[in-house]
Protein backbone atom coordinates (compact mmCIF):
# COMPACT_ATOMS: atom_id res chain seq x y z
CA UNK A 1 0.00 0.00 0.00
CA UNK A 2 1.26 3.46 -0.94
CA UNK A 3 0.32 6.63 0.87
CA UNK A 4 0.98 10.27 -0.02
CA UNK A 5 1.78 13.04 2.42
CA UNK A 6 3.44 16.43 2.54
CA UNK A 7 7.23 16.28 2.66
CA UNK A 8 8.97 16.99 5.96
CA UNK A 9 12.50 18.28 6.47
CA UNK A 10 13.68 14.90 7.79
CA UNK A 11 12.49 13.24 4.56
CA UNK A 12 15.29 14.94 2.64
CA UNK A 13 17.73 12.49 4.22
CA UNK A 14 15.72 9.50 2.99
CA UNK A 15 15.13 10.30 -0.67
CA UNK A 16 18.33 8.95 -2.19
CA UNK A 17 16.62 5.67 -3.19
CA UNK A 18 14.45 7.73 -5.55
CA UNK A 19 17.34 9.58 -7.16
CA UNK A 20 19.33 6.60 -8.41
CA UNK A 21 18.73 6.87 -12.13
CA UNK A 22 20.42 9.00 -14.79
CA UNK A 23 17.15 10.61 -15.91
CA UNK A 24 16.40 12.05 -12.46
CA UNK A 25 17.78 15.51 -11.78
CA UNK A 26 19.58 15.73 -8.46
CA UNK A 27 19.88 18.98 -6.56
CA UNK A 28 21.85 20.14 -3.56
CA UNK A 29 20.16 20.08 -0.17
CA UNK A 30 19.66 23.86 -0.13
CA UNK A 31 17.51 23.61 -3.27
CA UNK A 32 15.19 21.03 -1.70
CA UNK A 33 14.98 23.08 1.52
CA UNK A 34 14.03 26.20 -0.45
CA UNK A 35 11.15 24.38 -2.13
CA UNK A 36 10.03 22.88 1.17
CA UNK A 37 10.03 26.33 2.79
CA UNK A 38 8.42 28.28 -0.07
CA UNK A 39 5.95 25.76 -1.50
CA UNK A 40 5.34 23.11 1.18
CA UNK A 41 1.92 22.13 -0.20
CA UNK A 42 3.57 21.34 -3.55
CA UNK A 43 6.23 18.97 -2.17
CA UNK A 44 4.69 15.53 -1.68
CA UNK A 45 6.27 12.16 -0.91
CA UNK A 46 4.98 8.64 -1.48
CA UNK A 47 5.66 6.08 1.22
CA UNK A 48 5.38 2.31 1.19
CA UNK A 49 3.75 0.37 4.04
CA UNK A 50 7.05 0.43 5.98
CA UNK A 51 7.28 4.23 5.84
CA UNK A 52 10.11 4.20 3.27
CA UNK A 53 10.01 7.07 0.76
CA UNK A 54 9.55 5.53 -2.66
CA UNK A 55 8.76 8.64 -4.71
CA UNK A 56 8.27 12.37 -4.56
CA UNK A 57 7.11 15.37 -6.53
CA UNK A 58 8.21 18.92 -5.87
CA UNK A 59 7.19 22.04 -7.65
CA UNK A 60 6.09 25.62 -7.39
CA UNK A 61 3.56 28.16 -8.60
CA UNK A 62 4.88 31.23 -10.35
CA UNK A 63 4.33 33.80 -13.06
CA UNK A 64 6.49 36.18 -15.03
CA UNK A 65 6.49 39.87 -14.15
CA UNK A 66 3.64 41.67 -15.93
CA UNK A 67 6.02 43.85 -17.94
CA UNK A 68 6.96 40.66 -19.85
CA UNK A 69 3.36 40.09 -20.90
CA UNK A 70 4.20 41.42 -24.38
CA UNK A 71 6.57 38.50 -24.97
CA UNK A 72 5.44 35.35 -26.76
CA UNK A 73 7.28 33.48 -23.98
CA UNK A 74 5.33 35.14 -21.13
CA UNK A 75 4.14 32.70 -18.46
CA UNK A 76 0.98 33.51 -16.48
CA UNK A 77 0.24 32.07 -13.01
CA UNK A 78 0.92 28.34 -13.33
CA UNK A 79 2.23 25.29 -11.54
CA UNK A 80 5.63 23.92 -12.47
CA UNK A 81 6.80 20.39 -11.68
CA UNK A 82 10.47 20.74 -10.81
CA UNK A 83 11.07 17.07 -10.00
CA UNK A 84 9.05 13.88 -10.09
CA UNK A 85 10.68 10.55 -9.44
CA UNK A 86 9.86 7.09 -8.20
CA UNK A 87 12.37 4.54 -6.91
CA UNK A 88 13.21 2.09 -9.73
CA UNK A 89 11.70 -0.97 -8.05
CA UNK A 90 8.37 0.86 -7.55
CA UNK A 91 7.91 2.11 -11.10
CA UNK A 92 5.00 1.16 -13.34
CA UNK A 93 2.68 0.88 -10.36
CA UNK A 94 0.89 4.22 -10.88
CA UNK A 95 2.77 6.08 -8.15
CA UNK A 96 3.97 8.86 -10.49
CA UNK A 97 0.37 9.35 -11.65
CA UNK A 98 -0.84 9.60 -8.03
CA UNK A 99 1.83 12.17 -7.20
CA UNK A 100 1.11 14.18 -10.34
CA UNK A 101 -2.65 14.16 -9.73
CA UNK A 102 -2.08 15.46 -6.18
CA UNK A 103 0.16 18.23 -7.55
CA UNK A 104 -2.39 19.19 -10.20
CA UNK A 105 -5.15 19.38 -7.59
CA UNK A 106 -3.01 21.61 -5.38
CA UNK A 107 -2.32 23.92 -8.35
CA UNK A 108 -6.02 23.98 -9.23
CA UNK A 109 -6.71 25.03 -5.63
CA UNK A 110 -4.22 27.88 -6.13
CA UNK A 111 -6.09 28.95 -9.30
CA UNK A 112 -3.24 28.20 -11.71
CA UNK A 113 -3.88 28.24 -15.46
CA UNK A 114 -1.90 25.07 -16.19
CA UNK A 115 0.81 22.76 -14.95
CA UNK A 116 4.02 22.51 -16.92
CA UNK A 117 7.12 20.36 -16.68
CA UNK A 118 10.25 19.69 -18.65
CA UNK A 119 11.09 16.19 -19.82
CA UNK A 120 14.03 14.98 -21.85
CA UNK A 121 13.06 14.60 -25.51
CA UNK A 122 14.60 11.11 -25.47
CA UNK A 123 12.69 9.90 -22.41
CA UNK A 124 9.93 8.12 -24.32
CA UNK A 125 8.61 6.33 -21.22
CA UNK A 126 7.97 9.60 -19.37
CA UNK A 127 6.59 11.36 -22.45
CA UNK A 128 4.10 8.54 -23.03
CA UNK A 129 3.09 8.60 -19.37
CA UNK A 130 2.50 12.36 -19.43
CA UNK A 131 0.59 12.15 -22.71
CA UNK A 132 -1.65 9.53 -21.10
CA UNK A 133 -2.33 11.95 -18.23
CA UNK A 134 -3.46 14.76 -20.55
CA UNK A 135 -0.18 16.64 -21.06
CA UNK A 136 0.96 17.77 -24.49
CA UNK A 137 4.17 19.28 -25.78
CA UNK A 138 3.97 23.06 -25.82
CA UNK A 139 7.48 23.69 -27.14
CA UNK A 140 10.90 22.13 -27.64
CA UNK A 141 13.74 23.75 -25.69
CA UNK A 142 16.87 23.15 -27.74
CA UNK A 143 19.90 21.82 -25.82
CA UNK A 144 18.22 22.44 -22.46
CA UNK A 145 20.12 19.59 -20.79
CA UNK A 146 23.89 19.77 -21.06
CA UNK A 147 24.28 15.98 -20.67
CA UNK A 148 22.67 13.23 -22.70
CA UNK A 149 22.13 9.92 -20.90
CA UNK A 150 19.80 8.57 -23.60
CA UNK A 151 22.49 9.10 -26.27
CA UNK A 152 19.89 9.58 -29.01
CA UNK A 153 21.75 12.70 -30.17
CA UNK A 154 25.24 14.13 -29.76
CA UNK A 155 25.93 17.02 -27.43
CA UNK A 156 23.19 18.21 -25.11
CA UNK A 157 19.62 17.00 -25.13
CA UNK A 158 16.46 18.93 -25.94
CA UNK A 159 13.64 19.22 -23.44
CA UNK A 160 9.94 19.15 -24.15
CA UNK A 161 7.99 21.74 -22.19
CA UNK A 162 4.79 19.78 -21.59
CA UNK A 163 1.60 21.35 -20.29
CA UNK A 164 -1.77 20.32 -18.98
CA UNK A 165 -4.54 22.91 -18.73
CA UNK A 166 -6.32 23.25 -15.40
CA UNK A 167 -9.90 24.31 -14.64
CA UNK A 168 -9.11 28.02 -15.02
CA UNK A 169 -8.05 27.58 -18.67
CA UNK A 170 -11.50 26.83 -20.06
CA UNK A 171 -10.57 28.07 -23.56
CA UNK A 172 -7.31 26.05 -23.62
CA UNK A 173 -5.29 29.12 -24.57
CA UNK A 174 -2.09 27.87 -22.92
CA UNK A 175 -1.59 24.75 -25.02
CA UNK A 176 -0.83 24.29 -28.73
CA UNK A 177 -0.73 21.57 -31.33
CA UNK A 178 2.57 20.38 -32.80
CA UNK A 179 4.58 21.84 -29.95
CA UNK A 180 7.48 19.51 -30.80
CA UNK A 181 8.07 21.73 -33.85
CA UNK A 182 7.99 25.02 -31.91
CA UNK A 183 11.68 25.49 -31.05
CA UNK A 184 13.00 27.91 -28.45
CA UNK A 185 16.37 28.41 -26.82
CA UNK A 186 16.92 28.05 -23.07
CA UNK A 187 17.49 31.79 -22.73
CA UNK A 188 13.96 32.41 -24.08
CA UNK A 189 12.58 30.80 -20.91
CA UNK A 190 14.09 33.19 -18.40
CA UNK A 191 13.78 36.93 -18.54
CA UNK A 192 16.00 37.75 -15.58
Amino acid sequence: MTSLRQCRMTDLLQMSLCNLDPLTENYDTHFYIEYLARWPSLFTVAENKDGQIIGYIMGKVEEDATFYSFSEHYLPWHGHVTALTVAPQYRRLGIAKLLTAAFEQACDNLNAWFVDLFVRAGNDTAINMYNGMGYSVYRRVVDYYCDNPTAKTTGGEDAFDMRKPLKRDKKLKHIRENGEDFRVNPEDLYHG
